[in-house]
């Protein structure tokens, strides 16, 4: 089998000739790449992500970066027959390779749509609302982010090639930040492959994307604080990166998502016999045997009533000796091999040193035969289920990971006890209950939260659709205390804004407007001969202004407005009630003002407002009483050009609106915004 040599891309080149170290396929043991011995120019790589990358981002905005996203996604999707090839070298199976390659895809999909349903047009994102400063209102301050002006050093992990960087590259291009990617050497082969499909694509501006193959050597050294640098991989690297001196020193914001000893519950409530029993073996069968155990999720201690210790020790056992080990090409394989022969090796000394404090209940290495052929020489390794008996006497079971297909049973007398052995691993990325009562998911939760990233609660309910103990989602937070590395990736929105810098801005309402891109109340209004329903999106400015005509409500209303909508609360009818109310009378419904307000400025005739879908930020302020007179004001508040077109092809953008409704004395009884669709010009018709 011939060895190819992999390649480092930096400053727009790839480079490597000369092999270096030799990676061996984890299924055969036999050489199938290698990294290359050739120095890299971290300077140059530096210098490019800021100077070409960087700008190069900036030139798009985040609803352009985020259709790149989709489009990345989709990319992935064709290409996976070939990345799935490569990675049976990793000695992942299809399954394990379904979670790394169409999970990274997935990732990609999930960061489009954030971008495209929770970002604004330009490169600033408002986090309002602006607040008064002074006693006139001309005086205001508010919160932007804006994309840093550096570059975003990632580390990455060998148990997912491709997942791994994708759930960092994700987050960061769509904040406008350029990447500088570095994979574990030991599955890097795959990381390659996928940036050069990314890379080849055309799709990423020049600079936005550069792999290290190999060392970093002095890249940590010149970056500066307005770089990031994330890391996923063992607690002790990551507590050696985090007091890097250059990162101390230049205040580099840095996140890490450490490998930690996670846990799973089974609840006091659940016996053999219950689905829910079977439900918490199985989890942690699957959690010992998917991607061969090497997750960072992966459940490493079992913590189960006292009494339940053998029924749940046999029940897994019983399962894993039905686990076919091999080649994962071979038919009937459900586990693969190790990533490498070291991480194999590893995982021994690990099982040796947890069997000081814990007995072994099933260990399958002393049987293994794996099947396929060529596979004597792989890096193989069975599951190993070990049982710790006085789990808050002995620390080893809390101290020690084995980074493979192992885990440990640790009982609990009661509930309290449960938490407490949860505690000892000092800070996880996700816990696990496997319960039936929502009474202990109650009690348990609260304290598990204090101690873990993410909580996962598993019924039969949830069974049908839940994604898994060991599963992160890019929508939901993945990182966690303590030992966990204190970070947060993924998170939706939250994953982006690690890569954006939050400043306060002080000043007018009108210079906010300006800066934020979005209508604050106070700022100078444009008022115009057409009504602002009538205009295009292309045309309609921030801050266009409509002040409707006046309207009374009548006795009339509120007795109409009850019959239509069967609303006869006792405050719009009962006249004595009312009178002893704090309102002293009676008052219309709220959604009687929300609905007359739209009827005072709603434009009638088609136009290209298309559709009103949705109310943000409602609130009734002051009552409205029988005989008060209530005006609106409807202001454009923010454009957001999502970059769609219907089915004509037209396109279509959104537009929110402020709408302030007053009553006689001018005081405000109700505020919110109006999100609607609004069409733009046809293409044949340009703007006008």
């Amino acid at each position: 089998m011939s060895t190819s040599v992999l390649q480092s891309f930096i400053a727009g080149q790839w480079i490597g000739q000369q092999p270096a170290q030799t990676l061996r396929s984890a299924v055969t043991g036999q050489p199938v790449y290698a990294t290359h011995a050739e120095s890299l120019d971290f300077g140059a790589a530096v210098q490019h992500a800021r100077t070409v990358g960087g700008p190069a981002l900036l030139k798009l905005d985040f609803q352009q970066r985020a259709q790149i996203l989709k489009s990345l996604a989709k990319l992935v999707l064709e290409k996976k027959e070939a990345l799935y090839a490569i990675s049976a070298h990793t000695g992942a199976t299809r399954a394990d390779g379904w979670v790394d390659i169409e999970g990274g895809s997935g990732t990609l999909f999930a960061y489009a749509s954030v971008g495209g349903n929770e970002l604004p047009s330009g490169n600033v994102v408002h986090e309002g609302p602006a607040q008064s400063l002074g006693k006139t209102g001309r005086f205001a301050g508010s919160h932007i982010l804006v994309p840093r002006r550096g570059v975003a050093v990632h580390i990455n992990a060998f148990n997912f090639p491709v997942w791994g960087l994708l759930e960092k590259f994700a987050p960061s291009f769509l904040a406008g930040m350029p990447v500088i990617a570095k994979p574990a050497s030991a599955t890097s082969y795959l990381t390659e492959a996928v940036v050069r499909v990314m890379l080849d694509s055309g799709l990423l501006p020049e600079g936005a994307l550069q792999l290290v193959i190999g060392g970093t050597g002095d890249l940590l050294d010149r970056l500066d604080g307005q770089d990031v640098v994330t890391f996923t991989g063992s607690a002790d690297t990551a507590a050696k990166l985090r007091v890097h001196p250059n990162l101390v020193r230049h205040s580099i914001p840095f996140n890490a998502e450490a490998d930690s000893l996670n846990c799973s519950i089974l609840g006091p409530d659940v016996a053999p016999g219950d689905e829910a029993f079977d439900l918490y073996v199985k989890e942690l069968v699957r959690e010992m045997t998917v991607k061969a155990g090497q997750k960072c999720t992966a459940i490493r201690r079992a913590i189960v009533p006292r009494e339940r210790l053998d029924a749940v020790a046999q029940a897994v056992s019983a399962r894993l000796a039905k686990v076919v080990i091999g080649d994962p090409a071979a038919e009937g394989v459900k586990m693969g091999a190790l990533a490498s022969h070291a991480q194999a090796a590893d995982v021994a000394e690990r099982v040796a040193l947890l069997r000081q404090g814990a007995e072994v209940v099933y260990d399958g290495n002393p049987t293994l035969k794996p099947v396929g052929d060529g596979t004597a020489e792989g890096a193989f390794y069975a599951p190993v289920l070990l049982a710790c008996h006085h789990p808050l006497a002995t620390d080893v079971v809390h101290d020690v990971e084995a980074f493979g297909p192992v885990s440990t049973l640790l009982p609990y007398d009661d509930l309290d006890q449960a938490v407490a052995i949860a505690a000892c691993g000092r800070g996880s990325l996700v816990g696990s209950l496997v319960t039936r009562s929502p009474a202990v998911a109650a009690q348990v939760v609260p304290q598990l939260a204090a101690f873990h990233g993410r909580v996962l609660v598993l019924d039969p309910e949830a069974a049908p659709e839940s994604t898994g103990h060991g599963s992160p989602l890019p929508g939901l937070k993945h990182g966690g205390p303590g030992r966990a590395g204190g970070g947060e990736e993924l998170g939706g929105l939250r994953a982006v804004k690690h890569y954006l810098q939050r400043a306060a801005v002080q000043g007018s309402p009108t210079m906010l407007t300006a800066v934020t891109g979005e209508y604050v109340r106070g700022a100078a209004r444009l008022e115009t001969e057409v009504h602002p329903f009538r205009r295009h999106f292309e045309d309609l400015q921030i801050g266009e202004s409509l002040l409707t005509h006046r309207r009374t409500v009548s006795e009339a209303d509120i007795v109409a407005f009850g019959g239509l909508s069967g609303d006869y609360f006792y405050m719009h009818f009962d006249e004595i009630a009312a009178k002893d109310s704090p309102f002293g009378k009676r008052i219309a419904h709220g959604y009687f003002v929300l609905s007359a307000a739209a009827g005072l400025f709603v434009s009638p005739a088609p136009g290209p407002v298309l559709a009103n879908y949705g109310l943000d930020t409602l609130r009734f302020v002051k009552p409205v009483g029988i005989g008060d007179t209530i005006q609106a004001r409807l202001t454009a508040k923010r454009k957001i050009d999502r970059l769609k077109v219907d089915a004509k092809g037209q396109g279509q953008g959104v537009v929110a609106w402020d709408v302030e409704v007053t009553n006689q004395l001018g005081e405000l009884v109700a505020s919110y915004d109006i999100l609607t669709l609004v069409a733009k010009w046809p293409v044949a018709a340009g703007t006008a």
